[in-house]
């Protein structure tokens, strides 16, 4: 599987992430990290991996984590995994292509002919505001009651003083007052 394309992989797993609710930031980072040792290895059709050097370079800590994290991306079947139990081994991880071939795509959600039997989905970038959005009802009383308008030319310097001395380092001072 030599003909993997990178970055067109990459934008069509991250797709496929941002529609699977299952997924956690533990299961993206880890598959990232396989995603650079697969590429390190030349995008070959199976590679091994050292759990340490993948927990390392995806920042999970736990081993409990790694293991339940690897299982259910191989269960739901964004790699295959094959544990070894040979520490001198490793594990063999095998990849899958995410529409970057010059086959046909299969998406599960499209039948035969290429079209859909459910609604579209549609990537949208800006975010959309709900009505919750556009109401402030929880808002604490005590927040509306607050002048922050008098606040505001408590603290303001005047303008007419271009540079008024806040800090007062100007006058004369008395060291023998404490601070």
């Amino acid at each position: 599987m030599e003909d993997v394309n990178y970055i067109k992989h990459l934008n069509a797993v991250f797709l496929q992430f941002s529609i699977d609710s299952r997924l956690n930031p533990t299961h993206i980072s880890l598959y990232v990290a396989l995603f650079q040792f697969w590429n390190t290895n030349f995008f070959k059709d199976e590679f091994y991996i050292n759990r340490e050097e993948v927990m390392s370079f995806s920042k999970i800590g736990s081993k409990s984590t790694y293991h339940r994290c690897i299982k259910e991306l191989s269960h739901w079947s964004y790699i295959l995994y094959t544990p070894s139990h040979n520490p001198f081994k490793g594990s063999k991880i095998k990849m899958f292509d995410f529409g970057t071939s010059t086959g046909q795509a299969m998406y599960l959600s499209r039948t035969n002919i290429e079209t859909s039997s459910g609604q579209a989905l549609v990537r949208i970038n800006k975010h959309i505001q709900t009505i919750e959005n556009y109401k402030n009802l929880n808002k604490p009383e005590n927040l509306k009651n607050l002048s922050f308008k008098k606040f505001k030319t408590e603290n303001k310097q005047d303008s007419t003083l271009p540079y008024q001395d806040n800090l007062k380092t100007s006058a004369n001072k008395n060291y023998d007052e404490p601070l």
